[in-house]
């Protein structure tokens, strides 16, 4: 989404009275700026349009793939206009349908936390294009170093009371060769209220085509020591992907019978 602040103009005191014409005018021109100021650093826009732009982006309403763990893989599914969400298991099944979190596990086999889980991974599938969202505040940032190539940064924060935790915040770094979205930094402070700088880093070099937007085909975490990159080590792989402009029918992002809400905790 666009994100224009708007300037108020204040009056000139000690005037008699104001002068209507030369407020209008000056109210135009700063109207005219405003709106031909980018609504993004130039290069983030440049990484949205390497990986399809925006546009095509926001043409989709339906988003989905599955996470081959062995004993029981998961199928996500989000509308990308509303961000409802739904985590389907052989063992249990977790979403949210626009107001709460709700988890049905009629055999309490799943041991995480759904308020927290039931959408990270589509926030790892959607980069870079989930950094386009409202509440954004981005920054320069140092250019991150791998084996000896300079990944150019931009740091992203969030405004107060912004997604379940604004206090989060993320870097992207991208090849300055293909713009291509190429590491992702970002601290987790969900739960905790803290501002944290443990920085933790997944690579972005596995890409694919779908529905004119490329999406990762897998992640991988690896071990770091602050801004030093190390090993490989873990990676998510994203399989059965489809990205579609057809929105699921009513009720599938519904809590079902026997469901539980799950009550997110304090940031």
């Amino acid at each position: 989404m666009k994100k224009i602040t708007i300037i108020l103009l204040t009056l000139a005191i000690g005037a008699c009275k104001p002068n209507p014409k030369k407020e209008e005018t000056q109210q135009a021109v700063q109207e005219k700026a405003e709106e031909t100021k980018p609504p993004y650093p130039e290069a983030l826009s440049k990484v949205f349009d390497a990986h399809g732009g925006l546009e095509q982006w926001r043409k989709q309403r339906t988003l989905s793939f599955v996470l081959p763990n062995p004993e029981n893989p998961e199928t996500h599914t989000v509308d990308l206009w509303s961000r409802k969400d739904r985590v389907d298991t052989k063992q249990y099944t977790m979403g949210y349908d626009g107001k709460e979190i709700w988890l049905l596990d009629p055999d309490e086999n799943y041991k995480g936390n759904a308020a927290f889980y039931h959408n990270v991974m589509y926030y790892f599938y959607g980069m870079p294009f989930l950094l386009s969202d409202n509440g954004i505040t981005y920054s320069e940032t140092q250019d991150l170093i791998f084996e000896g190539k300079s990944y150019p940064g931009i740091h992203i924060s969030f405004k107060t009371g912004v997604g379940a935790s604004s206090k989060d915040e993320y870097i992207l770094h991208f090849d300055p060769e293909t713009h291509q979205m190429a590491w992702l930094g970002y601290t987790v402070t969900y739960g905790s209220g803290e501002k944290s700088d443990n920085v933790r880093w997944v690579r972005y070099n596995d890409w694919q085509t779908l529905n004119g937007v490329v999406l990762p085909k897998s992640i991988t975490w690896y071990n770091y020591q602050g801004r030093d990159i190390l090993d490989p080590r873990e990676t998510a792989s994203f399989e059965e992907a489809a990205v579609s402009t057809t929105p699921k029918p009513n009720g599938f992002y519904t809590k079902p019978e026997g469901g539980l809400v799950v009550e997110p905790k304090a940031n």
